[in-house]
């Protein structure tokens, strides 16, 4: 079977990204003028990177879960220059991370834990089949990969 280590995440999170707009994950209006942290100078760039940063938390948490949400705010946070001082890690911004996961929490794909939210069975099944999805468009075009699909 595949799994999400089987395939590049850069290309499961594009494609499961495309997966997530229609299980009820909506943008919210200000989405479009906030930065990620503190660490960023501006918004991001990427008009969908609501839709990316869910996928990539959905994949975080099949990974690593359970996390929580000091964990995740650590994972997405960046370095920022201080005056001529070192750069220092700064965490990323509390609430996009907190609205993604209350609405992955809505469409039943992540659930709460007292140790940390973690993928439910429905989410895992979700990932899995994105992962083989993927990893049978990736074995058509390298035949070498076709006895593993």
């Amino acid at each position: 079977m595949v799994s999400v280590n089987d395939v590049p995440q850069s290309r499961l999170i594009a494609l499961l990204s495309q997966e997530v707009r229609g299980l009820g994950v909506q943008e919210p209006e200000w989405a479009r003028y906030v930065k990620t942290g503190s660490h960023a100078e501006r918004p991001p760039a990427d008009a969908g990177w609501w839709f990316t940063r869910a996928a990539s938390l959905l994949r975080k948490l099949y990974v690593h879960g359970p996390l929580g949400l000091s964990d995740l705010k650590r994972a997405y946070g960046g370095t920022k220059a201080l005056h001529y001082y070192p750069k220092h890690h700064r965490d990323a911004g509390g609430s996009s991370v907190r609205v993604i996961l209350r609405q992955l929490e809505q469409a039943e794909l992540v659930a709460k834990t007292p140790k940390g939210r973690v993928l439910t069975p429905k989410g895992r099944a979700l990932l899995d089949k994105t992962s083989k999805q993927l990893f049978s468009s990736i074995a058509e075009s390298d035949k070498s990969l076709a006895r593993y699909a």
